[in-house]
């Protein structure tokens, strides 16, 4: 069998990661050509010209114009953080770079820090990636499932639980039926929602492929072609041909969460977790760019704060 070329890839080994990321001075050069590719903006009156001094160890700006002070953590993901840019990049590094998912405990141990402190860098960093993914929209022929997951034990199972977290999962699909990219959101299976969900998450031209849920019959409205098919239940479901590649990805992302995270509140979470999967699956090609890529985008997130990383996110 062909060695799949994307799975076996090198991505960004740890020694390279020191090497470009290993101290402080490297992850704020990263963080300011992230932030200001083009040079210096003043945030508050978009001024070119600055003069810079350092303070606790860290450059500051001072906009000629206004006289503004930004340092280049300020106004993003990063801003007001106590820890050295190194544990954040090696958060995200660590993130990217793993099949499965990383746990908050795991990170704890990887970054030598508490785990309140873990957890708050890895869900602002997840908040990063949902912001990122939330305009993902895909085209072409694309696949589309029901599902569940999260949920307490004992408890009834399937549709009719009253514990589990509903969600739509979709992947288009490239010409040699390989899956290409996945969005993943939390709805419920209503028409109505499904009509919103596939105006924002498909192109217009989709081909969509999906089982007989009667909340999928408001694709038609939505997309170029919609094909239901009367699949069944059991085995046979899961291995139908049509929806080979969605079925692939849908047990990866439950293996990655449920191999991953022991006790969590999912329904809360859900949309984070959710993202995490997606963003990595969806950048998958080059794991040696997505480090950068995410440094990018995190530079331009604004702050979250923790009362908003522990608001519930279900409606997403």
């Amino acid at each position: 069998m062909a060695m799949n070329r994307v799975q076996f890839q090198p991505g960004l080994s740890m020694a390279e990661f020191m090497q470009q990321y290993g101290t402080e001075a490297q992850c704020e050069a990263a963080l300011i050509q992230s932030r200001w590719p083009q040079g210096f903006i003043c945030p508050s009156c978009r001024g070119r010209l600055s003069t810079t001094f350092e303070r606790a160890g860290r450059t500051h700006w001072q906009c000629r114009r206004c006289r503004h002070q930004t340092t280049a953590t300020a106004g993003t993901i990063f801003a007001a953080t106590k820890l050295p840019l190194t544990v954040w990049f090696l958060a995200m590094h660590l993130l990217t770079q793993a099949k499965n998912n990383v746990s908050a405990l795991e990170l704890m141990r990887h970054l030598g820090v508490g785990y309140s402190a873990a957890w708050r860098i890895k869900h602002k960093i997840l908040h990063t990636m949902m912001g990122r993914e939330s305009r993902r929209q895909l085209s072409g022929r694309v696949e589309i499932d029901d599902a569940y997951l999260g949920g307490e034990r004992p408890g009834k199972r399937g549709r009719g639980s009253p514990n589990k977290v509903p969600f739509v999962i979709a992947v288009s699909t490239v010409d040699d039926n390989r899956p290409h990219q996945v969005a993943i959101h939390c709805l419920p299976f209503t028409k109505d929602a499904i009509s919103q969900w596939a105006n924002r998450a498909l192109h217009v031209n989709t081909q969509a492929w999906s089982d007989g849920l009667p909340a999928f019959g408001a694709l038609a409205l939505e997309v170029a072609e919609h094909h239901a098919v009367i699949t069944g239940s059991g085995r046979a479901a899961a291995e139908h041909a049509e929806f080979r590649c969605v079925n692939i990805i849908l047990g990866n992302l439950k293996t990655a969460i449920t191999g991953t995270y022991h006790a969590f509140n999912f329904a809360k979470y859900a949309s984070r977790y959710f993202a995490e999967f997606q963003y990595r699956f969806n950048r998958r090609y080059n794991l040696r760019t997505i480090l950068p890529r995410l440094a990018k985008a995190a530079a331009r997130t604004t702050p979250c704060t923790e009362t908003q990383l522990r608001q519930a996110e279900f409606a997403n």
